[in-house]
């Protein structure tokens, strides 16, 4: 039987496949914008929203051609649960991996995954260069310049809130609420 893995044994994994600084930021931010959607939905198992955000992008440093496929072999060799191992997988759907997200905590990390790049990008070009004072209107005034975080997919983020069938202001206020509960441990607390 699989073992339901603790928040400390998923950040251990995720630091020991992960020495990016950058991305390891990116799963500390994507965890902490998991949790304040389980909250916001009043989700009753909020740490799995939480582990499942930390170890989104478990296999993408070391295995960046097979990211959320090698995932799954190395969160099986761990014991995990087969639907921690679906819901990490299901982020990639379209993009690298069949899995589709079908779970109300899946549908939030396809949508949220790729819009806290963009949120950190436009929490980075302002002045304070913090997320503390950052607001919705700024985020979708840098949406629309393509060229700004052009790595960023946008129509993933778009898909994901149809898939949930929420606004995407709303998406975004409650993404940016969840990444300030971290700014410090996520480097955007800036100046402030």
């Amino acid at each position: 039987m699989a073992h339901v893995p603790t928040r400390e044994e998923a950040y251990r994994l995720l630091t020991e496949y992960n020495k990016n600084e950058s991305l390891i930021r990116h799963a500390l931010a994507v965890e902490a914008v998991m949790r304040h959607f389980a909250e916001v939905f009043n989700e009753p198992d909020k740490e799995k929203w939480d582990i499942v955000g930390l170890v989104h992008d478990l296999d993408y440093e070391m295995y960046p051609d097979e990211h959320c496929k090698k995932v799954a072999e190395i969160l099986r060799q761990h014991d995990w649960p087969e639907d921690y191992i679906h819901a990490v997988q299901s982020h990639g759907w379209g993009l690298c991996v069949d899995v589709e997200p079908t779970e109300r905590m899946e549908k939030v990390l396809y949508t949220v995954d790729e819009l806290t790049g963009l949120i950190t990008a436009t929490a980075l070009m302002r002045p304070s260069r913090s997320i503390l004072d950052l607001e919705t209107k700024s985020v979708k005034k840098k949406w629309k310049q393509k060229s700004f975080a052009a790595g960023v997919n946008r129509e993933v983020i778009e898909k994901g809130a149809q898939m949930l069938g929420l606004d995407l202001d709303y998406i975004i206020e409650e993404t940016i609420k969840g990444m300030q509960t971290v700014a410090a441990e996520i480097g955007l607390k800036g100046n402030l």
